[in-house]
């Protein structure tokens, strides 16, 4: 099985990416990196996690933190070595066949596409809770055409949405983070220090809870993808790259584990507001801030419009890569003034089909979308391990000046990783709510890895 396309070998210097643009710099790259962290996962999907899990949330936001760590240090070796709009499809192509960059990038495309949908419809349900009587299905258009456009025009303007989106994510999720720390503390004014009463009992409901906190906040981390796709497009990608990941380690602890901490050292882990109110509006009522639950819902509507955004660009940009590989419908590939046009149409076509589906098909149709997109990020992690697995060795043999990062204690801690992924697999398969996840996306995967395989043996023997 040949690791390259015969028309288009990705060992070539930024094969197929050389009629995009540059036009993102390095502040817009770095506010990506760092505002990617915090997507709508963390604020909307965090206070089931809480629920099951009680306090130890801490500790299963902690164990897929090292994960994910793990992950973008595979990702961002590979990214730096070889930078690409295709990311970690182009590196699985690169490792194991075109059969495998097929199967990552189209079931990533997929994934991406149905997200802008579902976070459209989660924006559109906020504003229409201010504007009680206006349609959500207008609302989800509005947002589709206005992050269309920008991504329609140039690549600048997906990254100043993003830098300004990410400005106020981190602006927001620092101050909820110094309010909580005074008020653990004792020194905020108005408020008394709950202590530790409010994590004592640390696992409410036993290890079957802890597990159902690591599978929520496992698929809360997705999206940290985005940087690696959008440094392609940067001034120095390689440099863009390595800041990025080098920096993960302390925004994930900061961000993600510290805020749990601070949300469940101050409100009680069975308080009803936690799920219906949300964890952050419940931990701002705690402290008696007037206004928190419009003001996080304000945060909320940023954090979705933002994944919106990155989304319709990063999935723009996977399959512009898969078709410049030969993986795709060549009319996807066309690119005007530095931006593939008709990859975004597509892209937000798709989205805005699956927001009619739920309107359309809520019962049937739209759930096993949902389910099939389910697992395809863990789908995308193992395949950049094995890709990381294989091509290391080949980097250092060839061209060991690329490793610009290297990733920690090669192999061991590739294994540990993939270790890791192949328990929560099992964990999902023990979960009946997560059981079907796993095998809808099984499914699909299965049937793009034939599809991928078939194609390439064709195109092999042709």
């Amino acid at each position: 099985m040949s690791p390259t396309t015969p028309d288009a070998p990705p060992d070539a210097p930024a094969a197929g990416d050389v009629p995009l643009s540059h036009g993102l710099k390095q502040r817009h790259l770095s506010m990506i990196a760092l505002g990617g962290v915090i997507g709508a996962g963390l604020f909307v999907g965090s206070g089931a996690g809480i629920a099951a899990a009680g306090p130890s949330i801490v500790i299963a936001y902690a164990v897929s933190g090292l994960l994910v760590m793990l992950v973008m240090r595979m990702l961002g070796e590979m990214s730096a070595a070889h930078p690409s709009s295709g990311s970690f499809s182009a590196h699985a192509e690169r490792a194991m066949g075109p059969w495998a960059g097929f199967t990552a990038g189209w079931s990533f495309w997929v994934l991406l596409c149905t997200a802008v949908g579902l976070e459209g419809i989660g924006a559109a349900k906020i504003v229409t809770g201010w504007l009680p009587g206006t349609p959500e299905w207008g609302w989800v258009a509005l947002f589709m055409v206005v992050f269309c456009a920008a991504n329609l025009a140039a690549v600048k303007n997906f990254g100043e949405f993003e830098f300004w989106f990410a400005a106020l994510k981190v602006g927001a999720i620092g101050l909820f983070l110094v309010l909580g720390v005074l008020a653990i503390a004792g020194v905020l004014p108005g408020t008394d220090s709950p202590g530790t009463a409010n994590l004592a009992d640390f696992l409410p409901h036993g290890g079957e809870g802890l597990v159902i906190g690591l599978l929520a906040s496992v698929f809360a981390y997705g999206g940290l993808e985005t940087v690696t796709i959008a440094a392609a497009e940067s001034e120095d990608p390689v440099r863009g790259v390595a800041r990025a990941v080098r920096t993960a380690m302390w925004r994930i602890a900061l961000f993600y584990i510290g805020s749990m901490a601070v949300i469940v050292t101050l409100v009680p882990w069975n308080s009803k507001a936690v799920v219906e109110q949300g964890p952050y509006v419940a931990a701002l009522d705690r402290l008696g801030i007037p206004g928190a639950g419009q003001l996080m819902n304000v945060v909320v509507l940023v954090a979705l419009l933002s994944a919106m955004n990155a989304n319709i660009y990063g999935s723009s940009r996977i399959a512009y890569s898969l078709v410049e590989r030969g993986q795709g419908p060549q009319a996807l590939g066309k690119v005007s003034a530095g931006v593939p046009r008709v990859a975004v149409l597509v892209s937000c076509v798709f989205g805005f089909v699956c927001v009619l589906l739920s309107y359309w098909r809520p019962d049937d149709v739209f759930p096993w979308l949902l389910n099939m997109i389910g697992a395809v990020i863990l789908v995308v992690w193992i395949f950049i391990a094995v890709s990381q697995l294989r091509l290391r060795r080949t980097v250092e043999r060839e061209t060991p000046g690329k490793l610009v990062v290297r990733m920690w204690l090669f192999p061991v801690l590739t294994w540990v990783a993939l270790a890791g992924m192949a328990a929560i697999l099992v964990l999902m398969a023990r979960e009946p709510d997560t059981r079907v996840q796993l095998y809808s996306t099984g499914a699909m995967t299965l049937l793009l890895a034939a599809a991928g395989y078939t194609r390439q043996r064709t195109r092999t023997r042709s």
